[in-house]
């Protein structure tokens, strides 16, 4: 089965593909879609709606992960990621990909097996579980290999 895992953002959303057999798991590709600061809000969620369906054109994923949204620093960061997510939800749906959810602590408990481990623990995890040479960068994508991860658990348990 291939699965997405996608970590949205409106400047940098992280998107990761995953191959699952019945005993072993492999990254078919990851990396980030990026769009323009200077660039009109609704060209950039286009770009990010074209690029995420590309992706599924592509790969012909069955799932997908999309994390929520999770803030308590930066509140302005809000909205634009919201409709970030949304479009990538959209794109998601009009492709007719069943989507799974997962907060940030949902992904880190499944990935590290401790919902508060910090960013270097996940991306270490990752890195072991899919036994890769190096962390994948950029971060983003390193975060959207953890959703597919969690995706895939999730699958596995009947989540």
């Amino acid at each position: 089965m291939i699965i997405l895992g996608i970590d949205p953002g409106l400047a940098t959303t992280g998107y990761a593909v995953i191959a699952t057999t019945h005993n072993k798991t492999r990254l078919v590709e990851c990396g980030a879609i990026t769009s323009p600061a200077k660039t009109a809000m609704p060209a950039r969620l286009a770009m990010i709606y074209q690029d995420i369906t590309a992706i599924i054109k592509k790969f012909k994923p069955r799932r997908a992960g999309v994390e929520e949204l999770f803030f308590y620093k930066n509140q302005k960061t809000v909205m634009p990621v919201s409709q970030a997510r949304g479009v990538i939800l959209l794109a998601l749906n009009h492709n007719g990909i069943k989507v799974s959810e997962f907060t940030p602590l949902q992904v880190k408990q499944a990935v590290t097996g401790y919902g508060r481990a910090n960013k270097q623990q996940v991306q270490k995890m990752v890195k072991l579980l899919l036994c890769l040479s190096s962390i994948p960068r950029p971060d983003d994508a390193a975060d959207a290999l953890a959703v597919a991860l969690c995706t895939h658990q999730s699958r596995k348990l009947g989540l």
